[in-house]
């Protein structure tokens, strides 16, 4: 499930950021994890991700995610230099690649070559 496409009833377009009500940190979680329990999205991929992205965001080594800091920093200097619509366009595709390559290590139990 490539993230620009992550779009279903269970998970529409307009979900709750961290920005507005319902969409924050819960329990320890970060926004991430929070949206995929609220919309009970199942998906391991998914999950993996989510690990990653709560390093980032938390850093409070929950977590072994060692590609967190570089997804930081990578999405942290491009706020600085684009808008928020062109942010969401340049990082839907550095997910879908993080969602494909956690896909194939979990399909074949070892990192992809």
């Amino acid at each position: 499930m490539p993230f620009r496409t992550c779009r279903s009833p269970q998970f529409p377009a307009n979900s709750p950021t961290d920005a507005s009500e319902g969409g924050s940190h819960h329990g320890g979680d970060c926004s991430f994890e929070t949206f995929l329990r609220r919309y009970e999205l199942g998906d391991p991929v998914l999950w993996e991700i989510a690990k990653v992205v709560h390093e980032a965001d938390l850093a409070d080594e929950r977590y072994d995610a060692p590609e967190a800091s570089g997804l930081d920093v990578m999405l942290r200097g491009l706020s600085m230099v684009r808008d928020d619509e062109e942010l969401l366009a340049l990082s839907g595709p550095l997910f879908d690649g993080l969602y494909e390559y956690r896909k194939r290590a979990l399909l074949t139990g070892r990192e992809p070559a």
